[in-house]
């Protein structure tokens, strides 16, 4: 399904919707041919190699989150207190902006992604004006970040129309707001029930990089859209021209087709092709960016925090949607 764009389109204009709009997010709504254009020229900003330049800051940025935890206490919500500060300061030094807004992004994040019906709308309009506003910056001004090589890029010999600007910044700020935070959380969740596994990704942490594969398959928290473009019958399922078709990862990656005992955490597991950044021409070009993060804070987290616990009278709370996450996670530790 992920690999016939034919049958099944991602050209469906989600965010713009919610504005009473018809604009794609790009590249995640485009089909080929022009979805492969537009992945061209933003996959050397994502490459293993621009990841590689921005590792010590994220590196630090994490030290510097855990440590003020530290400092607080035994106790903390791992969601406010690191998972989304760490995800979105990430986000804001890719972008090339500084984290004095950080809290005001995560708001419109959580506004969008899991408020109601008056609330996404008025979060949409607000990130739009907000790229609108730093696309016209940076033509003014042109700095060495990610909006003023998209301002000035070329597609065919031309600049990018404002709309194409739009799409690909709202794309990535969306992108970067909830999901490595989501997928953060879920690690820290496990890992706070699983004390033996804990134990062993602190007394190891060569073991972490392999452990969040793992967990990404266990717990992924994207799910994929698509739109079919023609009536199907499709694994017996009937889907008619115009339905909208969740492609639901989560599943994928419990097959027991593809997986030996698959609803088991084994966080050895070495022959794991998940799907958690999807699969064919769609999949993630944040990948590199989004795993070395997810390393990263977790290598942090367990080298600063000793053995922790989900805090006793307390559950996490998960919230569902396109984008699957927890919404606080109060953790203690002596």
């Amino acid at each position: 399904m992920l690999q016939d764009a034919e049958t099944f389109s991602s050209h469906r204009s989600i965010f713009s919707s919610i504005l009473g709009e018809n604009w794609p997010t790009i590249p995640l709504e485009l089909d080929p041919p022009a979805h492969g254009v537009f992945r061209s020229l933003l996959s050397p900003l994502l490459s293993p190699k621009r990841v590689r330049v921005l590792e010590p800051a994220v590196r630090e940025q994490a030290i510097m989150l855990i440590d003020r935890i530290v400092a607080s206490g035994t106790s903390c919500d791992a969601m406010k207190d690191f998972a989304f500060p760490f995800a979105v300061s990430t986000f804001l030094r890719f972008l090339g902006l500084p984290d004095d807004r950080l809290d005001t992004f995560v708001g419109w994040g959580k506004d969008l992604l899991h408020g109601d019906d008056k609330e996404r709308p008025m979060a949409a309009r607000t990130i739009v004006a907000f790229i609108d506003e730093l696309a016209a910056m940076r033509r003014q001004e042109a700095v060495d970040d990610f909006m003023t090589f998209i301002v000035q890029a070329q597609v065919e010999g031309r600049r990018l129309t404002d709309t194409q600007v739009r799409g690909i910044g709202v794309l990535v700020f969306v992108a970067g707001l909830d999901t490595v935070a989501a997928a953060i959380g879920f690690d820290l969740a496990y890992l706070a029930r699983n004390l033996k596994d804990q134990q062993l990704l602190r007394s190891e942490p060569d073991r972490i990089a392999l452990a969040t594969e793992e967990l990404l398959r266990a717990y992924p928290p994207i799910q994929l859209i698509r739109v079919a473009t023609k009536d199907i019958d499709f694994e017996g399922a009937p889907i008619r021209k115009g339905d909208y078709v969740s492609c639901a990862t989560m599943i994928a990656n419990r097959d027991p087709a593809e997986f030996e005992c698959p609803n088991a955490i084994d966080l050895e597991r070495e022959d794991n092709r998940h799907a958690a950044f999807g699969y064919g021409p769609h999949r993630c070009l944040g990948s590199h960016l989004a795993r070395r993060e997810i390393v990263i804070g977790l290598e942090e987290w367990l080298a600063r925090i000793p053995a922790f616990k989900i805090k006793q009278g307390t559950a996490p709370i998960t919230s569902g949607g396109h984008v699957f996450g927890i919404e606080n996670l109060i953790l203690d530790w002596s």
